[in-house]
């Protein structure tokens, strides 16, 4: 991916690279993404959000699963929530993920490549992952993967035209509104040290760090790795 991002400066932004099967397909952190051959969308979308700090990057990350999620919503409607940072879940199950590399130069992010795996069609899974879900096992029939793709393009570039033009608050709004388990109720959340934090969900800062609050009002900052759901 990082290849394609640096070999093809004149590709234009919203270029689109599909593989049809991938046998090392990667999640967060090094973790694998199963894709059974021609059942799934499997994408890579480059963006050129060329000047934006760093420091931005988590809106980007919030434009890119703000699409998926509401390029899936007209299957799913209300069902498809954004699991913090980015994962895609119905229930408590995970139908899509991203990873995003970036190339910078200096405190700019020059280009960006939104890795976009989606369960579309497969309906058996055999990885060691714990909640896998497809879109064919929530609404029974196949759905046809091109024209998903279209719809989450479509959607990325209605996006990221209102990050261009000042829209954040907007894309923040809407992010949070998709979140999953930010219901206001008290959830598990797993640390590092394997201890339990019994919290909810107040809100993610510009930065992507997670604000979350105990039943006695004290609040607590993570970021992406500090904590996770326990979803059992």
């Amino acid at each position: 991916m990082r290849k394609w991002m640096q070999d093809e400066p004149s590709l234009p932004e919203l270029s689109v690279l599909r593989a049809l099967y991938q046998t090392a397909g990667r999640g967060q952190v090094g973790n694998r993404w199963e894709s059974e051959r021609g059942k799934n969308l499997t994408m890579s979308l480059l963006l050129r959000p060329e000047g934006m700090s760093v420091h931005r990057q988590f809106d980007i990350s919030m434009v890119i699963a703000v699409s998926v999620a509401q390029a899936l919503q007209p299957y799913l409607q209300e069902m498809v929530k954004v699991k913090w940072p980015n994962d895609i879940y119905v229930g408590d199950r995970k139908m899509a993920g991203i990873l995003i590399e970036n190339v910078l130069r200096g405190c700019d992010i020059m280009t960006s490549v939104a890795g976009i795996g989606v369960n579309v069609n497969q309906q058996i899974f055999l990885s060691d992952a714990p909640n896998p879900v497809s879109l064919r096992q929530i609404v029974g029939y196949d759905v046809d993967i091109s024209t998903l793709m279209q719809q989450i393009v479509a959607m990325v570039e209605i996006w990221m035209a209102k990050l261009r033009n000042g829209g954040v608050e907007e894309i923040h709004r809407t992010y949070i509104g998709m979140m999953y388990r930010a219901d206001g109720a008290l959830h598990n959340w797993l640390l590092p040290t394997g201890e339990v934090l019994t919290a909810s969900i107040v809100d993610t800062e510009p930065t992507g760090h997670i604000i979350l609050r105990d039943f006695e009002g004290r609040e607590y900052r993570f970021a992406f790795k500090e904590v996770s759901h326990m979803i059992v």
